[in-house]
């Protein structure tokens, strides 16, 4: 390739051999929209000459578009701050601008690393959690309502502990997931106007040094205009200077949704469990062998998959959570860092959701027989029993039925428990419902 970086950038390449992954694609095109939108807000506050700033424009234009990923090499481990890509940025920029276009006279005009690495983090964050991560979780939300809706009449045992418990139906287990994706959407989306918040215009430390104090302000509106997306003034130019709160509160929204859709998967992989040997409740999708040496088998892959995501998801948290407490003074340097795995775990959790909607649960069927014989056989019923003849009879003829194997109700008869109690108590359908009625 054409290389359209300068020194600075060369220099950091041998500086950083570290993992050769480069910073996140979507913080490349934000820098690169940042330097556009600056060098417009430049113009128009005559700080920078009109052709000039076009120049820097179309050029920071065609970064944000993904015309010149390939020009940005600087490993993602790198200074903390992120100079080095944001010199990287600059000179690119100038590079295609041409001469007189200078990196930091006119490229880097008003700003600092310190601002506008950070912005593009937040902003790259921002975006990809906006139009592609909110989406998916209400993609899979509504898959899962779907099935809630179309498995609201099926009786089944619920399972507290791994043990049988009283009946619940599968309907109601899916809104429950249901709910903890919609849940999860809520969080993401309450912790998006605090990571809207850029530090741009704070240049070194805080102050605004070297820069026009309406520059911040023109700049956040060119953007947002061209995006649709809500940028906002930091709270406190200190606070934003100083620390990356915002992305640590987006982390952590997404380590709940993390645990969220672990609890999901893994209970769909306990009903998909099987055929013969399991619960076997679920027949989950078959999408590919399941093993090179058992015929026939198939496993729960899509489950599997977001599982794994899942505890990425964690682990990148962890990290984040970790560069979040390095914020020294007027600057954390931790960035680069976070930067990776925010997007990083944005998103793996936009695709492992769709995956999981589309793949999964869009093709779930339940396995009528099996959840009929589990909410049948379960002797948590004889729960609905105890308004009628006490917790220590009941609990009784429930020993007596795990015991010998006896059904509960051959049990109960047995105990002198009436035909019209039985027939009243042990209503399957009532007792997931939760009714009381005909309780005494």
């Amino acid at each position: 390739m054409a290389e359209l970086w300068g020194a600075e950038t060369r220099k950091a390449v041998d500086n950083f051999p570290v993992s050769g992954e480069p910073i996140p694609v979507g913080v490349v095109r934000w820098l690169g929209r940042i330097k556009g939108s600056a060098a417009r807000a430049n113009a128009e506050l005559g700080k920078l000459d009109a052709s000039l700033a076009e120049k820097i424009a179309t050029a920071g234009d065609a970064i944000a578009a993904g015309n010149h990923d390939d020009q940005f090499p600087v490993d993602v481990f790198q200074t903390g701050s992120g100079t080095s890509s944001n010199m990287n940025t600059n000179e690119v920029i100038a590079n295609i601008a041409g001469d007189p276009v200078h990196p930091n006279d006119h490229v880097n005009m008003g700003q600092s690393s310190n601002d506008v690495f950070p912005s593009a983090v937040h902003l790259a964050a921002l975006e990809a959690a906006t139009n592609d991560l909110l989406p998916a979780l209400d993609h899979l939300a509504s898959e899962l309502e779907a099935k809630a809706d179309e498995y609201k009449d099926i009786v089944k045992s619920g399972r507290t502990h791994l043990m049988d418990a009283v009946p619940v139906t599968l309907g109601q287990e899916f809104a429950g997931f249901a709910a903890q994706v919609r849940q999860g959407h809520a969080r993401v989306s309450d912790a998006l106007p605090r990571l809207s918040q850029i530090p741009l215009g704070g240049t070194a430390t805080g102050t605004g040094l070297n820069t026009h104090p309406d520059f911040a302000a023109k700049v956040r509106q060119l953007m947002s205009d061209a995006t649709g997306l809500d940028i906002r003034p930091p709270a406190d130019p200190f606070e934003a200077q100083g620390n990356r709160d915002g992305l640590v509160e987006a982390s952590a929204a997404l380590k709940v949704v993390a645990v969220s859709m672990t609890k999901i998967a893994n209970d769909l992989r306990w009903m998909g469990s099987g055929p013969r040997v399991g619960l076997a409740e679920l027949f989950l999708p078959e999408l590919q062998k399941g093993s090179s040496i058992m015929p026939g088998k198939v496993n729960p892959v899509m489950p599997e998959v977001m599982v794994q995501v899942s505890a990425q998801v964690i682990g990148n948290d962890v990290a984040i959570t970790a560069g979040g407490m390095q914020g020294n003074f007027e600057l954390n340097v931790m960035i680069p860092l976070m930067a990776r795995n925010l997007m990083q775990s944005i998103g793996l959790m936009t695709s492992a959701a769709n995956l999981l909607a589309d793949k999964c649960i869009n093709g779930l069927k339940p396995n009528l027989e099996m959840l009929e014989r589990h909410a049948e056989n379960t002797l948590a019923t004889a729960t609905a029993l105890n308004p009628y003849i006490g917790y220590d009879k009941a609990a009784e003829i429930v020993k007596e039925a795990t015991s010998s194997g006896r059904a509960l109700r051959e049990v109960a008869r047995e105990h002198g428990v009436d035909e019209d109690t039985l027939s009243e108590a042990l209503n399957l359908r009532e007792i997931a419902a939760g009714s009381d009625a005909g309780s005494k």
